[in-house]
């Protein structure tokens, strides 16, 4: 796996000092994971996780080029996946966290920013933490995803007011199902759209090294779980419909047959006199 140092200068002394009093690595195990689109990242301060994430990512990216004419202007789009064996930064904070992945010689970054926060709830004071800001820069004179396009050059896309991701205090955030987050860019106010899946992420209160807590399900993996078994559910309680029914009949049917049966011929009955 990639192992690199945090990023921090070693020109100034007082840089160099806060480098070392840190420890901070950074890791990409990407080799660790089954799925070839699926990155893990890891990053550890004092020789102890701090930050976990592993997810595949992909962004469809709209950029104009010349149409055939050479005067109207067409827009195409980009879709450009998160390789594996991106670099990596990161830095952790009791609030605040921060993962920064880049590509292509940083023609591509990546950084999203986690806030952990406190609120008053019906049950008494709580934490949750959140993802609060998705920032990605994009070069359009990068010739892989982008073909001809027009005033190339580097943009920013972000998100406003995020609060995507809220997990409570001291959980990990899992989610198998494809979320899509829009983000806004520089270049012509175009949406972005980032596409996320098979997500299990944790920027606080990791409990031991390279281990996720307990983890906390997104409500779109909570529903086709529920869709799963719901199913299995109903069967079951067919089943035990039909046993009892069944059974409810077969004790009423010995209980009128053992009764004695009066004949309807009233020649049968002896005359009394």
């Amino acid at each position: 796996p990639l192992l690199q140092p945090a990023g921090l200068s070693g020109r100034d002394g007082r840089h160099a000092a806060a480098r070392l009093a840190a420890e901070q690595e950074v890791e990409n195990l990407s080799g660790l994971s089954p799925n070839p689109e699926k990155d893990i990242f890891v990053v550890r301060e004092n020789r102890t996780t701090c930050l976990m994430a592993e997810f595949a990512a992909k962004f469809i990216v709209p950029y104009d080029v010349w149409a055939s004419n050479y005067v109207d202007l067409i827009t195409e789009q980009a879709d450009i996946p998160l390789p594996r064996g991106a670099d990596v930064k990161g830095k952790c904070g009791t609030n605040e966290s921060e993962l920064e992945l880049s590509w292509l010689d940083q023609a591509y970054t990546l950084k999203l920013s986690f806030l952990k926060e406190g609120h008053n709830t019906s049950r008494g004071p709580e934490a949750s933490w959140r993802l609060s800001r998705i920032q990605f820069t994009y070069d359009t004179t990068e010739r892989t995803y982008f073909k001809d396009a027009v005033s190339p050059g580097k943009h920013t896309a972000s998100s406003h007011r995020l609060s995507a991701l809220v997990t409570p205090a001291g959980r990990s955030y899992e989610c198998q199902a494809q979320q899509t987050i829009s983000l806004v860019s520089s270049d012509h106010q175009k949406s972005v759209q980032l596409l996320l899946s098979e997500v299990r992420i944790q920027p606080f209160d990791i409990p031991a090294d390279f281990v996720f807590s307990e983890e906390h399900k997104c409500p779109v993996d909570q529903r086709e779980q529920l869709e799963e078994t719901l199913p299995l559910i109903l069967g079951l309680i067919l089943g035990l419909v039909i046993v009892i029914t069944l059974g409810i009949y077969h004790i009423h049917h010995k209980l009128t047959a053992s009764q004695v049966q009066i004949p309807r011929d009233r020649s049968q009955y002896k005359h009394m006199g």
